[in-house]
């Protein structure tokens, strides 16, 4: 007991010690990930400029920066300490998955927070136009960055879902056989379950997260019937 006790306070610190790094590398590059984001904006734009009303806003906004990008340059290191921790638990045939499990999550987290950034564009033309041509926008950074960071995390964590879905399958949880049997209800779930966790509330923005998850729901039944051979 004492031995898992300070492996997990090791694994622990490992991971803070990386959020740290992380964290300051995040806040160094800032300018050039505050102009990397700025990138939909300009495209719905002219003047491409977010406005700060309080002589505090910028220093927020860098450490807001800084703690999401912390996490998103961290994350490949989480994610190993945490099959490191969890290992010695596996038998031999879950370790053999533990690792393209874990490169599949990096990578569908990755598909989805990009995806989120490229329709942002559409999502911004919609809520800009809502309203009506007589109401001019003039976003600040932090209401603007919140909204696209929000996005972005909302994307890529629901992208987990295939990874999820195939573990459960591998698990013996649910099979391909009932999953079949459940396309319908998964579809309507899959959409309300956008419209619902979507921060934009566009259409557009939901329909780019529910396309993709029903996309994923039948080939998570295709590559557990794989796995399972």
């Amino acid at each position: 007991m004492r031995e898992h006790v300070s492996e997990l306070r090791r694994r622990l610190v490992i991971c803070v010690g990386s959020l740290g790094v992380a964290g300051v590398v995040a806040f160094v590059s800032y300018p050039m990930i505050l102009h990397l984001l700025e990138g939909p904006y300009c495209k719905v734009t002219t003047q491409c400029r977010l406005y700060v009303t309080g002589p505090l806003d910028g220093l927020s906004i860098r450490v807001k920066i800084a703690t999401y990008g912390g996490f998103f340059l961290a994350s490949p290191v989480l994610l190993w300490e945490l099959w490191r921790f969890v290992t010695p638990a596996l038998r031999q045939r879950e370790k053999r998955y533990a690792v393209p499990f874990l490169a599949a999550s990096l990578l569908f987290f990755g598909l989805g927070t990009t995806l989120a950034y490229l329709t942002f564009p559409h999502a911004l033309s919609f809520l800009g136009s809502i309203g009506g041509p007589s109401l001019r926008q003039l976003y600040g950074p932090g209401q603007y960055l919140g909204l696209l960071l929000a996005l972005m995390a909302v994307f890529g964590l629901t992208f987990e879902f295939p990874v999820l879905l195939v573990a459960l399958e591998l698990a013996g949880v649910v099979s391909q056989a009932r999953l079949g049997k459940l396309r319908r209800w998964a579809l309507v779930i899959i959409v309300v379950m956008a419209a619902v966790i979507t921060p934009s509330g566009d259409p557009f923005s939901m329909l780019a997260l529910a396309v993709p998850l029903y996309l994923f729901y039948e080939l998570s039944i295709v590559a557990g019937r794989a796995l399972r051979r």
